[in-house]
């Protein structure tokens, strides 16, 4: 459809109407427990192993046609389960090193592009859109010489998501719809064009501290990030996100596919059920998105990604400081959520400073991550299926993975 759906902290009828997590039949699988040095002891170690595998079989309870998840704890002992199955016909175990589509994660290592750049000098969180990009936000009430690449890194522009107007009515999504556009490409001039055709939801005012808090997520926010990337650099983002995060983590499962609908094997099929259908579509083969929402990964990567973030290998301390610091950004699941530069935070039980995530969506695929501030825990997984005009399920599913997520990192007192 030519970008990723939305992540979790999105409030448009979009979330409100479509993600949910398909109804299937599934099988359990086995847990596979790391050999990490410092492991606990046999007894604690068989309880974290059993619940992993429980709050996995959760989620596929709730309709995940299938999932894996990956966890490593403070000890450097790493734990992977999965749970259903990888293609509804075909049958067979999600496989432990699937790639997948993360969407909206993307944001995160865009971010720290930017960030970097910011120590760089080359940009400044206070640089305008205009100042790199004259003429492009402009039309309609918007105004580039408003909104900063804070503001874009924040979702504090109040520029309207383009995939509103892209995808328009949710209702309207038919399977035929998706494999006709599934392979059109749209840049990123075009993209934005979209949400010029539309007022933005106010102006960030220097002089009105309340409107550079006010938050609403935009997939257009991002997508305006990369353009400066690509203005500041001379490069394309995608080759700065391979040369300062991939190339240096050696993160050999991550990449960005460009115009490529194809997902790397191993895998697992992606299901979405489309809006008045009973019957799931296979929606593995699609272009998704760019800045906003495009790289492929594994849990194991995305594990290594997230706690070198907040350990301090990608960011100086001034930099990662700016990036955890936060404004409300309340979502479907609680008014608690905040969110600073491309990534969010939340409080859990068990884990005093919280962690922090972000989350994406594609479509029939969901990532969801968690690291603690140290980045000495984390988890990360990927479920396959998503079900679009059944938000009750789709709440239940979402609830369901975040505690999968919350439970390998902080673990559950009194169990």
């Amino acid at each position: 459809m030519g970008t990723q759906t939305r992540e979790r902290f999105s409030r448009s009828a979009w979330v409100r109407v479509a993600l949910a997590v398909a109804g299937v039949g599934a099988i359990g699988a086995t847990t596979l427990l790391g050999s990490g040095a410092g492991a606990l002891g046999a007894d604690s170690e068989e309880i974290s192993r059993g619940r992993f595998q429980r709050d996995a079989d959760a989620v596929r309870d709730t309709g995940a046609t299938g999932l894996v998840a990956r966890a490593r704890d403070a000890t450097g002992r790493d734990m992977s389960v999965r749970s259903g199955v990888a293609d509804l016909e075909r049958g067979g175990p999600v496989p432990y090193d699937a790639y997948y589509r993360i969407g909206s994660d993307t944001k995160t290592f865009v971010a720290v592009v930017a960030l970097q750049l910011v120590a760089e000098g080359k940009l400044s969180l206070d640089d305008t859109v205009d100042k790199w990009l004259p003429k492009v936000v402009t039309g309609n009430g918007n105004d580039g010489s408003r909104i900063t690449i804070r503001n874009l890194l924040q979702h504090t522009s109040g520029l309207v998501d383009y995939t509103d107007i892209l995808f328009g009515d949710p209702a309207e999504l038919t399977p035929e719809r998706y494999r006709e556009q599934r392979f059109k490409v749209r840049t990123a001039e075009e993209q934005v064009a979209m949400a010029m055709t539309r007022k933005p939801g106010w102006l960030p005012d220097a002089d009105d501290p309340g409107s550079e808090t006010r938050w609403a997520y935009s997939n257009t926010n991002y997508v305006l990030a990369g353009m400066i990337i690509e203005k500041a650099t001379g490069h394309r983002w995608e080759q700065e996100v391979h040369e300062r995060v991939i190339a240096p983590l050696k993160l050999r499962h991550t990449l960005t596919p460009g115009t490529s609908p194809y997902v790397p094997r191993p895998t697992a099929t992606a299901y979405l059920q489309f809006p008045g259908r009973d019957d799931l579509t296979d929606t593995t083969l699609a272009v998704e998105g760019g800045a906003d929402g495009a790289v492929i990964s594994t849990t194991e990567d995305m594990n290594t990604f997230l706690r070198a973030l907040m350990s301090g290998r990608l960011l100086p301390a001034e930099q990662l400081a700016q990036m955890r610091t936060t404004v409300p950004a309340p979502d479907e699941l609680g008014d608690k959520t905040r969110y600073g530069l491309g990534i969010a935070w939340r409080p859990v039980k068990g884990c005093p400073k919280g962690v922090w995530n972000h989350g994406g969506t594609s479509f029939g695929t969901v990532s969801e991550s968690a690291v603690t501030p140290d980045g000495k825990a984390s988890a990360a997984a990927a479920v396959f299926t998503t079900r679009f005009g059944d938000e009750k399920r789709f709440i239940e599913q979402a609830k369901t993975t975040i505690k999968l997520i919350d439970g390998a990192v902080c673990g559950r007192p009194g169990q």
